[in-house]
């Protein structure tokens, strides 16, 4: 299985690169200020709770705003299944606009996910597979001020995170340790407008956990989103690049 999704995820980086011959470019200075809170049920069952406040100009502009719900159920020690919902607001950055209209819109998702844990040597492993059914706010006339219209997408998401404890063996409570991530966004379905390819996320982290219910992580984020439109023929790459604050609160 994982040298199914190495396959995956090289074929998908190949795709990338060839959807970006003809572009234009969008720079941008992103800031995410992330909370993530599990409560644990069972010894199966848990919830999951996360919002993601995220800003342009690293704080002054709104980007995103991300609140997901959902539910996990622990299948064994190296895997753990999850299904939710999100609530994402988006709004309008940067000098070329995600959706032509230019206006702050609203997405609906249910997704469903498995992680996919391991251990090799001080190594912490992580693989996240995730499947999003997405219905995407849209302006079908240039004088309306609410989404009449809604887009239906599917998109799938592979992420390989890596962490290491900084002068300890494990990471345990009261460790430093250093981790980085990659994330691959691949969209499929009929609707898919103009790039299969969405988006890719590379973050590279320290971190420290305090102990079992507390850990927290500053980072690196550097995000490329691909338009699903053209402008004047050309396809438009966006460029984020920022840095990233997670929080994690487990009880």
């Amino acid at each position: 299985m994982k040298k199914d999704i190495l396959v995956f995820y090289f074929i998908s980086i190949v795709l990338v690169v060839n959807s970006q011959n003809t572009r234009l470019i969008d720079y941008n200075s992103i800031g995410w200020y992330n909370v993530f809170v599990t409560k644990k049920i069972s010894d199966k069952w848990s919830t999951h709770l996360e919002y993601q406040w995220r800003r342009d100009e690293f704080v002054f502009h709104g980007q995103q705003s991300l609140l997901r719900v959902g539910i996990n159920y622990k299948v064994n020690q190296k895997m753990t299944t999850r299904i939710g919902y999100g609530w994402i607001e988006t709004y309008p950055y940067g000098s070329i606009n995600i959706q032509a209209a230019g206006k702050t819109f609203t997405e609906h998702r249910a997704f469903q996910a498995i992680l996919l844990n391991d251990q090799m040597g001080i190594l912490e492993i992580q693989h996240r597979l995730m499947l999003e059914q997405r219905w995407i706010g849209r302006y079908t006339k240039p004088d309306i001020n609410i989404e009449d219209d809604y887009l239906y997408v599917n998109r799938m998401r592979y992420m390989l995170r890596i962490q290491i404890p900084l002068g300890k063996k494990l990471i345990e409570d009261k460790t430093f340790y250093a981790g980085m991530y990659d994330e691959i966004f691949i969209q499929f379905g009929e609707n898919v407008q103009e790039n299969i390819f969405d988006q890719n996320r590379l973050s590279a982290l320290i971190g420290y956990k305090l102990n079992k219910y507390f850990k927290l992580e500053l980072g690196y984020l550097n995000q490329s989103v691909l338009f699903g439109r053209e402008i004047n023929g050309n396809n438009v790459l966006q460029k984020n690049n920022g840095f990233i604050v997670n929080t994690y609160l487990n009880f």
